[in-house]
């Protein structure tokens, strides 16, 4: 198997909508979440592989979860490409489960829709739970590794 490769940073962009949403995910903290509202529309609607939801207050309740549930959790854009209305970012998110706990990374991608006001009203995150999260489990791992090989074209 093929170790997946991480495209270069490339997070140049003159677009003022990418780079504000670049900022803001890179700076991320409980205490910054207060800039939400110059980020996303009041009914924006944020979609990944756990949450579907659609107002700034439940997008809010995402992060505050995050910062609850994980240790130092971190995201880092490597490159974003932006259309139109539309931008599309590839990034990594770094964590701990618990302070003791190995470092984690996620890698994904977002889709991102501006609305006429330069904020964002529709993001949607892809990632693959399974080999980026649940396959590094203890009890769980095994088993979708296992079965990622036997439906593998390879296999």
């Amino acid at each position: 198997m093929m170790p997946t490769m991480a495209p270069d940073p490339i997070c140049l962009t003159t677009d003022p909508r990418t780079a504000r949403v670049i900022a803001f995910y890179e700076s991320l903290s409980l205490q910054t979440l207060n800039q939400l509202e110059t980020v996303y529309s009041e009914d924006a609607r944020f979609i990944d592989p756990f949450n579907d939801v659609a107002s700034q207050l439940d997008i809010r309740r995402v992060f505050v979860h995050m910062f609850a549930s994980l240790d130092t959790p971190r995201f880092e854009v490597l490159q974003a490409v932006t259309e139109a209305d539309h931008c599309f970012l590839l990034w990594n998110f770094h964590f701990r489960r618990t302070a003791a706990a190995a470092p984690m990374l996620i890698h994904g991608a977002s889709h991102l829709r501006f609305a006429s006001d330069g904020r964002v009203d529709w993001h949607r995150d892809h990632w693959d739970s399974s080999r980026e999260l649940y396959e590094k489990l203890p009890l769980l791992g095994p088993v979708l590794r296992w079965l990622r090989r036997r439906l593998s074209a390879g296999r």
